[in-house]
């Protein structure tokens, strides 16, 4: 009866498993092959035939070319500025011990669990009551914000296993403070430096509650374009531009594992705390 039991909890497991694989791929495929469609309107699947009708449109309109522009820009100067801060900030946490410790580390960690939404509109408010108008400033204040948290939690653990005492160890053998930290702690802590940059660039690239928000008729990312051209008029240009952010995804993801390994990442834990 036993045997019987487990025999059906791994059937169960499997099924489960495989459902959800399914669930996760197969709304993939088909955006996919609906951004080949060489149908002129939105049809059943699978299309008939293959076009690049759909990718040409993109890159032949203004309005998602500028939405493209800004996501970009703005991803490379928020990861800049989120892996600088955050690095700084998880190397500070980790190297000295004060009172509120712990509620300054989830004050940084917060923006993961508060909602997007009162981030967005919170934000706003505040910047407008600073007289920030400039659509370009909100955007890379509110991303800052929503990235943070990562490029501080993958240094803070990329710096758990790296002891005190090779610093202490460098120090007692001439080096000075600025050339311990680049020559002996930098070096250990890169896989998680390396790792909250690529998360910071990918999330501000993929962010569309807190940009909503933020954004301006002139400045506006890639994600709200889709989100407004969606509202007034669907069409499989939107497929196009969900396979180039697929695409996008992976080319991260490779970078990630030739850059700092995904064993390093995943494997070995990089999120421990």
């Amino acid at each position: 009866m036993k045997r019987q039991l487990d025999d059906i909890g791994g059937v169960f497991l499997s099924v489960t498993m495989i459902l959800a694989i399914l669930f996760l791929v197969v709304p993939i495929i088909v955006a996919i092959g609906m951004a080949f469609d060489s149908r002129t309107y939105l049809g059943a699947f699978p299309p008939p035939g293959i076009s690049f009708q759909w990718f040409e449109r993109f890159f032949s309109d203004d309005y998602f070319l500028r939405g493209l522009r800004t996501s970009v820009v703005l991803a490379l100067i928020v990861t800049v500025i989120s892996t600088t801060i955050g690095t700084l900030s998880a190397f500070a946490i980790n190297r000295n011990d004060f009172m509120g410790k712990a509620a300054l580390t989830a004050l940084f960690l917060s923006p993961l669990v508060v909602p997007g939404v009162v981030i967005g509109f919170a934000l706003l408010m505040f910047l407008a009551i600073l007289d920030i108008e400039g659509g370009f400033a909100r955007l890379v204040a509110g991303h800052v914000i929503i990235t943070l948290p990562y490029t501080i939690r993958t240094t803070l653990a990329g710096l758990v296993g790296i002891r005190h005492t090779l610093t202490e160890a460098a120090l007692s053998l001439g080096a000075n403070e600025r050339q311990a930290f680049w020559e002996i702690t930098f070096p250990l802590a890169r896989t998680g430096i390396v790792a909250g940059a690529i998360f910071a660039f990918a999330f501000s690239m993929d962010d569309v509650v807190v940009s909503i928000f933020l954004s301006d008729p002139e400045t506006y990312t890639l994600p709200v374009a889709l989100i407004s051209i969606m509202r007034a008029n669907f069409d499989l240009t939107i497929a196009a531009a969900a396979v180039m952010l697929i695409g996008l995804s992976i080319v991260l993801i490779v970078v990630l594992d030739r850059a700092v390994g995904l064993d390093n990442v995943i494997g070995q834990g990089i999120y421990r705390s």
